[in-house]
């Protein structure tokens, strides 16, 4: 169940777009932002709000590392291990994120603060290794600029 405001949200934004199809992903986006991951029946009742097949929408939730169908940490920290990423040692940084912050890929640290995923490219190719956190793009990451950047989130 969602909602009223993201119920509200989701019909703003589906009338401004031709087709629901093409609303579904910023009404997966409403979903997760007010539900903070994407159960089942948040999934469902999304599915309905737009006359789409309950299947097609878990499908798409499902493909997109940006959706998370359980709950996380207050942040998610995607961090790029994409090809251009990976030469560039962002490797080396998942092991800096596991002993500063206790994060391991597809985990939420101890203290709940962040979820860790390892993502494919950010497009950031020219300043790797890069990383999302939330939607805050971060590039030209050493494992002392990632401790002070994640630092900033509570």
């Amino acid at each position: 169940m969602l909602p009223a405001e993201a119920v509200s949200q989701i019909n703003n934004t589906l009338e401004k777009y031709p087709d629901s199809r093409s609303a579904l992903l910023p009404a997966l986006y409403i979903a997760q932002r007010h539900v903070g991951h994407l159960p089942l029946d948040a999934l469902h009742a999304v599915a309905t709000l737009l006359d789409l097949p309950d299947a097609h929408v878990r499908g798409v939730a499902s493909f997109h590392v940006m959706f998370r169908d359980s709950p996380g940490g207050r942040h998610l920290v995607q961090l790029c291990t994409n090809v251009s990423c990976m030469l560039a040692a962002s490797s080396g940084l998942l092991d800096v994120l596991k002993e500063h912050f206790g994060l391991r890929p597809g985990a939420t640290s101890p203290d709940n603060r962040f979820t860790l995923l390892e993502g494919e490219c950010i497009g950031e190719c020219e300043k790797v290794p890069a990383m999302l956190v939330d939607s805050d793009v971060h590039t030209g990451l050493t494992a002392e600029s990632i401790i002070e950047i994640l630092a900033r989130y509570e």
